[in-house]
């Protein structure tokens, strides 16, 4: 968490010399990116998690000009678009698409987002948010194993907003309330958690019924 709240500090350095309106488009495009373009893989927190708390330290900054409620829905936004973009290269490209993307950290990534959705399915797409290898993957892993389309638009959705707004909310109120700087990665975990349970509650009726 020291890590992750180093890089933002760095990342809210960057606002003096973009203004409001450029740092809007700087944030929501590299959130995109992260996972359409699927950046993310190689440079995860200057496109994840530290990068949305940031744009919340920033937004609280009085005489910013950032509004906090344009920059969150933005956030949520730019995260869902970037995985619906995964989610439709790996139906129309494949598996070849990634394995053009040589390297340990991308092979190891692909392997665990296998694991991870075939373990999870519809849960995997909203967990994976919260996790920097697994955001980048698993849309497109959904996309390859050919996930009905509805389903996983309704599973991005629930995560690009949980993750996009929520976090950036948690440094919003981190500059007024320190207390939610220490927990803001605690309530992402408890998103993570409640996640997992539900996921393998419905695992378990799922494996009852078969």
């Amino acid at each position: 968490m020291i890590h992750h709240l180093s890089i933002s500090d760095q990342i809210v350095g960057w606002f003096p010399d973009l203004g409001p309106t450029l740092f809007y488009f700087v944030v929501w495009g590299l959130v995109f990116a992260g996972t359409g373009l699927f950046v993310g893989a190689f440079i995860p927190f200057i496109t994840g998690d530290s990068l949305v708390f940031a744009a919340g330290l920033v937004a609280a900054t009085l005489g910013s000009g950032v509004n906090i409620w344009v920059i969150a829905i933005g956030v949520g936004v730019a995260a869902w678009l970037g995985d619906q973009v995964g989610f439709t290269l790996g139906r129309h490209f494949g598996r070849p698409y990634l394995e053009k993307r040589k390297g340990r950290w991308i092979k190891s990534g692909i392997s665990k987002s296998e694991a991870l959705f075939t373990s999870w399915g519809w849960w995997a797409v909203v967990i994976s948010r919260f996790m920097p290898w697994a955001r980048v993957f698993v849309p497109v892993i959904a996309g390859i194993s050919k996930m009905n389309y509805y389903k996983f638009f309704s599973a991005n959705f629930v995560g690009a907003t949980a993750w996009g707004v929520g976090l950036t909310l948690c440094g919003y109120f981190s500059a007024t309330i320190p207390a939610v700087k220490n927990a803001s990665y605690l309530i992402a975990g408890f998103f993570v958690v409640a996640s997992l349970i539900a996921g393998l509650r419905v695992w378990l009726i799922n494996r009852r019924t078969a």
